[in-house]
């Protein structure tokens, strides 16, 4: 980093303030022999032929206080900025580990102290931000590449003249999931980035949550009568909300596709509905896998996948857009679930009639 002066701008800084002081000690000197020779009687020619003990005695006071002040100045200002300026440096250039040590003071206070705090607060998010940027890169890319890798070699696959139709169906069906799944990966992506720079503005209405819960898990018949999912449902019809509803869409179908996709063949999953208080509550359960307990506290960050055996099956994406949508509605999500037995969601939000 280019210094704040230069040498030859310091040493005529120092000169200039030199000759400042001594213009300052000659005035005090001269006022002060002013105010002497009113009050009492002084030979002038003893003063005339002394005036270099005068100045002389003015130069060393001048010197002594520039000294002084010099000395405070490298102490007090120029080591604590050169220690901000040269962490900045750092800063710039991409380390974010720098933490710049507050001075201490005889007085036990610096004005140097609450910069350098916020500059250390800076940097750690900064540091924290240059974390998920990295891991979002780094996740990305490996989501994107394994769809990709299948597309391809099932691709190259069905330019085979010796496949058997059978495999031909096969084969084209697991590029269409490959595809769907790299649809899905690139649409949350878009989703959550609108959701976290505030470019989804919500268009909040009333209607009944009944109905919306209904319409979203029968979009679902298909998947829970191939695997014979057992559905059990116990809904209040007399709930309404006030809420943006294509939002809250994102919510349902989310939660409805993981249970779907992580409970075995001939499983159950229930949908409960009822009001407490002032709130609507949905529960969301299945007869999943499951989730453990280390996994539940981080189920809804970006990517985090807790059961790498199911990662196929997922992007950790969902429960990531999940959490945005009901932060932005102004309700909560809570989950609980125990290891092979199975997983429930439980959603609160405010009832319109309280909101």
């Amino acid at each position: 980093m280019t210094p704040i002066l230069t040498k030859e701008q310091l040493k005529s800084w120092n000169l200039k303030r030199f000759w400042i002081f001594f213009l300052l000690v000659s005035f005090t000197v001269t006022c002060s022999f002013i105010l002497l020779l009113s009050t009492m009687k002084f030979d002038m020619n003893d003063i005339k032929h002394n005036w270099y003990y005068i100045l002389g005695n003015t130069l060393f006071l001048t010197f002594i206080f520039w000294l002084s002040d010099g000395i405070r100045r490298k102490i007090t200002i120029d080591k604590p900025v050169e220690q901000i300026t040269d962490s900045l440096d750092k800063i710039t250039k991409g380390d974010f580990t720098i933490t710049i040590p507050e001075i201490k003071s005889v007085t036990g206070y610096n004005e140097f102290n609450p910069i350098i705090r916020q500059l250390n607060q800076m940097t750690k998010e900064l540091s924290s931000v240059e974390t998920l940027k990295t891991d979002f890169i780094s996740n990305v890319s490996h989501e994107i590449k394994t769809p990709l890798a299948v597309i391809q070699n099932y691709s190259t696959m069905l330019q085979s003249s010796e496949l058997s139709d059978e495999q031909r169906i096969e084969y084209a069906k697991s590029i269409t999931q490959a595809s769907k799944r790299l649809t899905e990966l690139i649409t949350n992506i878009l989703k959550l980035n609108k959701l976290e720079n505030q470019q989804i503005y919500p268009e909040k209405k009333n209607y009944h949550l009944s109905e919306q819960l209904c319409e979203c898990l029968l979009a679902f018949e298909d998947l829970w009568e191939q695997k014979e999912i057992q559905i059990e449902t116990n809904l209040d019809d007399d709930i309404i909300i006030h809420a943006d509803e294509e939002l809250l869409s994102l919510v349902w179908n989310n939660l409805f596709s993981n249970a779907m996709k992580f409970t075995e063949n001939g499983g159950t999953v229930s949908l409960t509905l009822r009001r407490d208080k002032d709130s609507a509550v949905v529960e969301i359960a299945d007869t999943g896998c499951g989730i453990s307990p280390e996994a539940c506290q981080h189920i809804f960050e970006k990517f985090y996948q807790g059961d790498t055996s199911h990662s196929v099956q997922g992007n950790g994406l969902g429960l990531a857009l999940v959490k945005r949508v009901i932060d932005i509605t102004g309700g909560s999500i809570f989950v609980s679930s125990i290891p092979k037995k199975g997983t429930t969601f439980t959603v609160r939000l405010k009832c319109a009639d309280s909101a």
